[in-house]
């Protein structure tokens, strides 16, 4: 179970949020997640979730929402209790659970960590921050603690910008940070960040001119001058300090070189609707990795053709690739490809060896080798490794880093039971997706209004989609095309299930729902064959 504190006051298990009742009883979960696994006295908890207006059974009302709670946690998991204690309550859970307090963890380990390895902990743990802290929860006790965590994630970002700053990410940052000046237009830090980034980006007019506009307004609305820190920082840009100008990372040394951080994820397939268990899920392979004794962290996600596995894989790889500052790498292993024969591993690593910065003549010829160099340039580097439409086990295996600090996403229509067993892969099963999901695809795609239009038509499409997401996406494109052909007769053209595939077919073999599936079907041993006439 996870609870959400940033953001509203939510409980999921496997992403599904659970039953908390009204705002009142969230109050009351929020006010014990804060002091997770220790005792919050009754009289302290009342005046959290009512302040100076409880009401005249307030203890009793307590009791009573606590029960409640008790029955929905208890439903959901037994992971997370809530106990009386003599004048107190205490929820016991696993901090880890509560973003809060993952969210300080994060912070704590990355003040302490080298600047690469702090970029992708600060990333992770303002990646936590959904919106405002308890959502729009109006009680004193909850207002000023907003307030304070509000403050805790605006110094985890100010840190962050330092970090980014020393790694030479000025170039990036000019695109975030005039709207966070805007944000907090008094923060002297905030602005000689963004003064040390206009300058190293070739601005240095612009950069004077941002202290300038800061001294005006310190002037006007506090009577007061920039802090002796800006003021020197202004100086060395006025007098083109040399020590402002990032130095060059010093030179490769002979046992190591240089390496360029590849970014080969393509682009998703189109408008992402649903999965929430399922990314939930992969969500938690990220912090996989940092247990100790941890191994390389590996997700598999399974399923039929078309069923949507790359959309997913695809959707969570460019959600997180903030994570794995160190790249992200991509192939299509074609193992169930209507387009052409899978991919061989040595031909795979080939690409992967070149994308790490080796030129032809420094990859060795066998695919052992590649193998091994592979392995020795991923080690410690903080990778994402996307696998997609893996043939079996043994095409993957020389395929996987042996660094705890890469993550790989797999996706293939069979099991990949070995890797599971021998490992620790972490399978995800794919199924249809539900009606309304399915219903939120066409909206998405096609427009509420024109889905409204005709009921009865898009629940017949939808039938006939039988929510497998290639299918709707198919039937999505046609609509599209055509803007002015009535749902209607595509929900009639596709009513016979003799000529439904022809249907749904496209000029696209990895788009072809017919292709797709026969694809899987020439994939199966002969005994399943025949088990299925």
């Amino acid at each position: 179970m996870d609870f959400v504190l940033l953001g509203g006051i939510e409980a999921r298990v496997d992403g599904v949020p659970v039953d908390l009742g009204h705002v009142r009883r969230r109050s009351v979960l929020a006010g014990l997640l804060v002091d997770a696994n220790a005792p919050v006295p009754t009289a302290r908890l009342v005046d959290r979730v009512w302040g100076d207006r409880p009401p005249q059974r307030a203890h009793a009302t307590l009791y009573s929402y606590v029960s409640r709670l008790r029955g929905a946690l208890a439903a959901a998991t037994q992971d997370v209790r809530i106990t009386r204690r003599t004048g107190a309550y205490v929820l016991t859970v696993d901090p880890s659970a509560v973003d809060v307090h993952r969210f300080r963890d994060l912070v704590a380990r990355a003040r302490t960590a080298g600047d690469d390895r702090a970029a992708t902990l600060f990333a992770q743990a303002l990646a936590l921050w959904r919106g405002d802290a308890f959502g729009d929860l109006d009680v004193p006790w909850f207002n000023a603690l907003r307030a304070s965590w509000h403050r805790e994630r605006h110094a985890a970002e100010l840190d962050l910008t330092d970090v980014r700053l020393r790694l030479g990410r000025h170039a990036e940052l000019l695109a975030e940070l005039p709207a966070r000046t805007e944000r907090h237009p008094l923060d002297e830090r905030l602005a000689g960040q963004l003064m040390l980034a206009l300058y190293r980006g070739g601005r240095r007019a612009d950069a004077l001119a941002h202290y300038q506009h800061l001294q005006r307004r310190l002037s006007a609305e506090l009577g007061a001058e920039p802090g002796p820190e800006l003021r020197r920082l202004h100086q060395r840009i006025l007098t083109t300090d040399p020590a402002l100008t990032l130095r060059p990372a010093p030179a490769p040394s002979a046992h190591r070189s240089a390496h360029p951080v590849p970014r080969q994820l393509p682009s998703p397939p189109g408008p992402f609707v649903g999965r929430t268990r399922e990314i939930a899920e992969l969500d938690r392979t990220l912090h996989a990795g940092d247990a100790p004794g941890a191994t390389v962290v590996i997700s598999t996600i399974g399923g039929i053709g078309g069923i949507g596995k790359t959309w997913l894989a695809l959707h969570w790889a460019h959600h997180n690739a903030a994570a794995f500052p160190d790249g992200q790498l991509y192939a299509d292993l074609r193992g169930f490809s209507p387009a052409g024969d899978p991919a061989s591993a040595s031909e795979v690593l080939q690409n992967f060896l070149h994308a790490l910065g080796l030129a032809s003549t420094e990859i060795p010829a066998d695919l052992p080798g590649r193998a091994a160099v592979y392995r020795s340039l991923v080690a410690d580097r903080r990778m994402l490794i996307v696998l997609d439409d893996a043939r079996d086990a043994e095409q993957v295996l020389p395929l996987l880093p042996g660094s705890p600090s890469c993550t790989v996403l797999i996706t293939s229509r069979r099991r990949l039971a070995g890797l599971v067993t021998a490992y620790g892969a972490r399978p995800l099963a794919l199924d249809v997706v539900s009606e309304t999901e399915a219903r939120d695809m066409l909206v998405r795609r096609l427009g509420a209004e024109r889905v409204a239009r005709e009921p009865q038509a898009v629940a017949a499409l939808l039938g006939s989609c039988a929510g497998l997401p290639l299918a709707i996406s198919v039937v999505a494109a046609r609509a599209s095309t055509h803007p002015g052909f009535p749902l209607a007769a595509l929900a009639e053209e596709l009513r016979d299930r003799s000529a439904r595939l022809d249907a749904l077919g496209t000029d696209d073999p990895v788009a072809d729902l017919r292709a797709v599936l026969s694809s899987s079907y020439d994939a199966l041993d002969t005994a399943p064959r025949g088990c299925s006439d």
